[in-house]
């Protein structure tokens, strides 16, 4: 079983916590160098689970954008409760009819030629491995797990895009040529951070539409955010039976 399992969750899944049944529930707010960070804390089957909403904002009402994210202050917030996974939920625009709208798949790597550098060691040459940048083991126990709604395929790739904005079809013309099977916003960064924290991770990709061009049928098709969210949040219920399968693994 694992005892303390952190969650780093987006869009549609602000309200994750309410999917998951916890005999106790409570709150905490990180102090960072980069700002407070709110912590809900759920303890399931004997594990404390901690989630942290990367969309966060102390303004009431209001979500942060992909862009305007301090994943430092949040990975640094994840990391000061010790726990023995991080698990990161994406929300992602999808290039391959395997993993459609609705779905929830895995990742196996990122691809990320973002030009800014982010790191916790701005000062120092700390160069941390992402060789296998997501725990084996932890991956193998959702392929078991048969979970409703969970597509595992061989390989996945989650590129990353800097947002606000959604991708041009050229954009994921190109991503699709260089191997990538998804795009988000968010993942690309996160994942360095944990990289250097040494805490093994899990990356869950939400598949919310169909990245720009990609619709099968209709090439021209165009996204609409408000669909993306509303189908994110549609899909907590996957994204739950996958925490509790790692909170019994």
């Amino acid at each position: 079983m694992t005892e303390r399992l952190a969650i780093i969750a987006g869009t549609g899944m602000d309200r994750l916590s309410k999917s998951i049944s916890a005999s106790e529930t409570s709150s905490v707010r990180s102090d960072t160098p980069w700002g407070q960070v709110p912590i809900v804390i759920l303890k399931v089957e004997g594990c404390e689970i901690f989630l942290v909403d990367r969309h966060h904002s102390d303004k009431p009402g209001f979500r942060t954008p992909p862009h305007e994210i301090e994943h430092r202050a949040v990975v640094h917030a994840i990391r000061s409760v010790n726990p023995d996974l991080i698990v990161s939920v994406n929300s992602v625009g999808t290039m391959i009819e395997s993993l459609p709208p609705g779905r929830v798949g895995v990742v196996t790597d990122v691809l990320d030629l973002s030009s800014e550098a982010i790191t916790f060691h701005a000062s120092d040459a700390v160069h941390a491995d992402r060789t296998n940048s997501f725990s084996g083991r932890h991956m193998s126990l959702l392929e078991n797990a048969g979970i409703d709604g969970l597509v595992i395929p061989t390989r996945l790739v989650s590129a990353q895009c800097v947002g606000p904005q959604f991708e041009t079809p050229a954009e994921i013309r190109a991503l699709s040529m260089m191997g990538a099977d998804v795009v988000g916003m968010t993942l690309g960064p996160e994942s360095r951070l944990v990289s250097e924290t040494g805490i093994p991770h899990v990356a869950i990709c939400c598949s919310s539409n169909w990245a720009a061009g990609m619709t099968p049928g209709d090439s021209s098709a165009p996204i609409d955010h408000h669909q993306v969210e509303a189908l994110a949040d549609s899909i907590r219920s996957i994204v739950a039976n996958c925490v509790l399968t790692l909170v019994d693994g």
